[in-house]
């Protein structure tokens, strides 16, 4: 008799807890932090990223169907710095997810542009606790790593060893990636240029490139005539080289800045999934730096 109920017991234990755990479901904000999550998480994590590559993250639809992706979460990674407040809050709401955890990777990345003085919606969109485009500076795509593991070992931590192991090999290899990308800048660090939008500052700082103009005179905001001229002017002064602009940027309004300006236009993918052939957080910086390097020769 005993011999049967062990048998029993065999067959019927992977019911109750011995199969193989199910992944950490996870959703984050943009494809850039589901791309680091998955290096992180492996196997042990099942992503989603709401935002596409071609999106723009400030401006995405609280769409039912991403409402259930945020329910069925345990995890829920957001850039943060209000990139995604006309939107993300309404996606919690609507998801009524009491198990889900939500984390912002904004914290410990020095963040740039925090204002000083009051702010009021004639200045534009302007965001009040800083720039929110830090992942496009692969220094701090590693701080951001080291968060995501951390929160991933809290929540599932018998695989706590797996997901430091995935960090590091993210580390060197992001590291390693950095250096050839710094030495292909290299030729060009102090060279001036305009963007549209104050999206690119963190790649900038981290490329040494100054950015002495914007086509947009306050954020978010159609530029007027009149600040369309005063910045040609500008631009031809300064024998500036290139306008950059980012891939769901509209390019009529900077081409023709650009071409009246003496200057290229150079389209930047900011986030994976914006071109083809940009899947992972590496292929994003192979891309912009080799963009650049060839647009600023």
């Amino acid at each position: 008799m005993k011999k049967i109920l062990c048998l029993l017991l065999l067959f019927f234990l992977p019911a109750f807890g011995l199969r193989a755990a199910e992944p950490l479901s996870v959703v984050t904000t943009t494809p850039d932090l589901a791309a680091i999550v998955k290096a992180v998480g492996g196997e042990q994590v099942k992503v989603e990223s709401i935002a596409k590559g071609f999106q723009d993250p400030h401006y995405v639809e609280a769409k039912p169907s991403y409402m259930r992706l945020v329910n069925q979460a345990r995890l829920l990674f957001y850039v943060g710095l209000q990139l995604e407040i006309g939107w993300l809050p309404l996606l919690v709401q609507g998801a009524r997810n009491p198990h889900l955890t939500q984390v912002e990777l904004s914290q410990g990345i020095s963040v740039l542009e925090r204002p000083t003085g009051p702010i009021s919606r004639a200045q534009g969109d302007v965001h009040p606790e800083g720039n929110p485009h830090y992942w496009l500076d692969p220094r701090n795509g590693i701080l951001m790593a080291r968060r995501v593991a951390q929160e991933l070992k809290t929540l599932a931590p018998t695989n706590a060893n797996y997901f430091d192991q995935n960090l590091k090999l993210f580390e060197s290899d992001l590291n390693r990636r950095r250096q050839k990308w710094e030495e292909r800048m290299t030729p060009f660090r102090g060279t001036e240029v305009v963007t549209y939008h104050k999206e690119l500052e963190y790649i900038a700082k981290w490329l040494g490139i100054s950015i002495i103009d914007y086509v947009e005179d306050k954020p978010g905001i159609p530029p007027s005539p009149r600040h369309l001229e005063n910045l040609i002017q500008n631009m031809r002064q300064h024998k500036i080289k290139a306008l950059l602009v980012s891939n769901f940027t509209s390019p009529t309004i900077p081409q023709a800045v650009a071409d009246k300006g003496g200057a290229k236009m150079i389209v930047l993918p900011v986030s994976i999934g914006g071109e083809k052939g940009i899947e992972s957080y590496a292929d994003l910086f192979e891309a912009i730096t080799g963009r650049l390097a060839e647009g600023l020769k």
